[in-house]
């Protein structure tokens, strides 16, 4: 049966039972055949890149295949001439359990007739064609020094003993055959052999979420997972496999975040819409920053809590007149805040163009992006702003505001935040120099 007929006959099934359907559609000789073919049920992201690379780096979530992705890249690298493997993990005992005798190791994958034996003495494994894998531990990097290899394959790379050492000695000994080539496989750590890693010269890089290979997990671990940690650090880097660090000379970092967020209720006493405009009055396509805040308590009690981050983009005027009147309603605000430096007044005839009642407080700065962000930067080491959920693009601006990585780039939400929290927070006479218009 051509591949295209039974693609056809698949389309009607989840990933759960495609295993099956396919079994159903196949003869037996042709079922072994297709179950064994990696480069048909691999999703794109467990695949080699396509383009040239001396490194594969595999980033990717708990549970989204990093472990398959590695154990049939060798099995395949074998299958093509390959007969010097080196295998390198964290432990001795994580190759083993992992690696080697895992579900998806490599004792486990293909054809049983091309499976290897494992010579645990020697810490080596045999295959059917004569191809040997030998086993290295992360712990001690002068255990490489010597052997060489035209493949190796390197799992959980960030939760390395000593992972820049034990990269440069792993790479020293790749140099046997035609096309010698390491693959890296890693749930990400913003360790920085790791940030080194993705910058580097014949590196190409792929990544998966946990979610996107929920078909071969429990059923309830993804919305557990979801449930508990979705947005936070631990689960963008745990099961979205995001590689997140904080830029040098940032004014925010991840902690801040982190400790900002809380899951006790808010009953502010005063809610504002704070807004930074793309330029106003023509058919821009940029980013307009809408962000929602509200504090309650007085003096140094008082406690700021951003509620929602609307912001979005390509914004035309009416469509984020629109969103910021949606806000205000929806939240009950007092007033909405907005920025006036590019628009002047025109910004106040959008705002009001569809809510003429709308109360709109327009503010302009003196003084620049880094001074006005400063105070409120402050406010966050000091416990004073909570966020009331995860606002991840939000958080990443915040975390790269003030940084030269984070280039000319205007940082719309950030700004939007800054407005909020100044009219919130601040005392006429610690507060940024503004003109009320």
């Amino acid at each position: 049966m051509p591949r295209s007929s039974l693609n056809a006959g698949l389309l009607a099934y989840g990933p759960q039972a495609q295993e099956k359907a396919w079994l159903n559609l196949v003869t037996k000789n042709q079922a072994k055949g297709f179950l064994s073919d990696w480069e048909f049920w691999a999703r794109p992201a467990q695949l080699p890149p396509e383009t040239d690379w001396l490194i594969w780096l595999f980033l990717g979530g708990r549970g989204a295949g990093k472990t398959r992705a590695g154990s049939e890249w060798v099995r395949n690298r074998i299958l093509a001439g390959c007969r010097r493997i080196g295998l390198v993990a964290p432990t001795l005992n994580d190759a083993r359990e992992v690696m080697i005798g895992g579900p998806s190791g490599l004792r486990n994958i293909g054809p049983e007739a091309e499976r290897p034996n494992y010579e645990p003495s020697r810490r080596r494994l045999i295959w059917p064609n004569g191809a040997e894998g030998y086993v290295f531990s992360a712990e001690d990097p002068d255990s490489l020094r010597g052997p060489q290899f035209d493949t190796i394959w390197a799992d959980e790379f960030a939760a390395w003993s000593y992972p820049q050492e034990t990269l440069d000695t792993l790479l020293m000994g790749l140099r046997l055959g035609d096309d010698p080539r390491l693959t890296i496989t890693t749930t990400p750590r913003p360790i920085p052999a790791l940030k080194a890693l993705v910058k580097r010269p014949g590196v190409s890089m792929t990544r998966s979420t946990s979610a996107e290979n929920a078909g071969n997990l429990a059923a309830g671990f993804i919305p557990a997972m979801q449930a508990a940690y979705g947005g936070s650090l631990l689960g963008r880097q745990e099961l979205d496999g995001v590689l997140i660090e904080d830029p040098q000379g940032a004014l925010w970092t991840r902690n801040d975040i982190e400790n900002a967020c809380s899951d006790a209720p808010v009953d502010p006493q005063r809610i504002v819409v704070a807004v930074d405009p793309p330029a106003t009055g023509h058919d821009r396509s940029d980013e307009c920053g809408i962000i929602v805040a509200g504090a309650s308590g007085e003096g140094s009690d008082r406690i700021a809590s951003v509620l929602a981050d609307r912001s979005f983009g390509p914004a035309k005027p009416s469509a984020w007149a629109d969103a910021v009147a949606a806000a205000f309603d929806g939240f009950e605000a007092d007033c909405v805040v907005a920025e006036s430096n590019q628009g002047g007044d025109m910004v106040a005839a959008v705002l009001k163009a569809g809510r003429p009642d709308l109360p709109v407080k327009l503010v302009r700065a003196s003084r620049g992006k880094r001074a006005r962000a400063e105070p409120i930067a402050a406010l966050y080491s000091a416990g004073r702003v909570k966020h009331s959920g995860r606002f991840a693009a939000l958080e990443d601006q915040m975390c790269a505001f003030g940084s030269p990585e984070a280039g000319s780039q205007s940082p719309d939400r950030v700004d939007a935040l800054v407005w909020g929290i100044t009219d919130l927070m601040m005392t006429p006479q610690s507060a940024p120099r503004l003109r009320q218009l």
